[in-house]
């Protein structure tokens, strides 16, 4: 899995044992695209492959048009996104990634 900040730039990467590299790059372009686009990848794959206008947006080199990112907000404020690949597939890697939120409680009073 890969976090993002707002502006595009890696956080926090991380990837399990005997999972393969190519799984660091794709979860940081998950992240970054979820970023871009500002809603979950799997949702916007969708929409992008059924409008002719916005079908190429899957040959962007920046961006992965995959099941398993979305935007990460605090207090109704985009702050970042993340990336999840090897869950099982795009559905699963969706799900992953959907249950990444910040609540109020995860939040320390300094």
């Amino acid at each position: 899995m890969a976090v993002v900040d707002v502006n595009g730039e890696v956080i926090l990467i991380n990837r399990g044992d005997g999972v393969g590299p190519h799984n660091w790059e794709a979860s940081r372009r998950k992240a970054f695209t979820a970023l871009s686009t500002q809603t979950a990848i799997l949702i916007f794959t969708k929409n992008a492959k059924s409008n002719p206008n916005t079908e190429n947006l899957a040959h962007l080199p920046e961006l992965l048009l995959l099941g398993g990112g979305g935007p990460l907000y605090f207090k109704d404020h985009l702050i970042g996104a993340i990336g999840v690949f090897g869950g099982g597939g795009p559905e699963n890697d969706d799900i992953i990634a959907r249950a990444a939120k910040i609540s109020k409680f995860d939040i320390v009073a300094q």
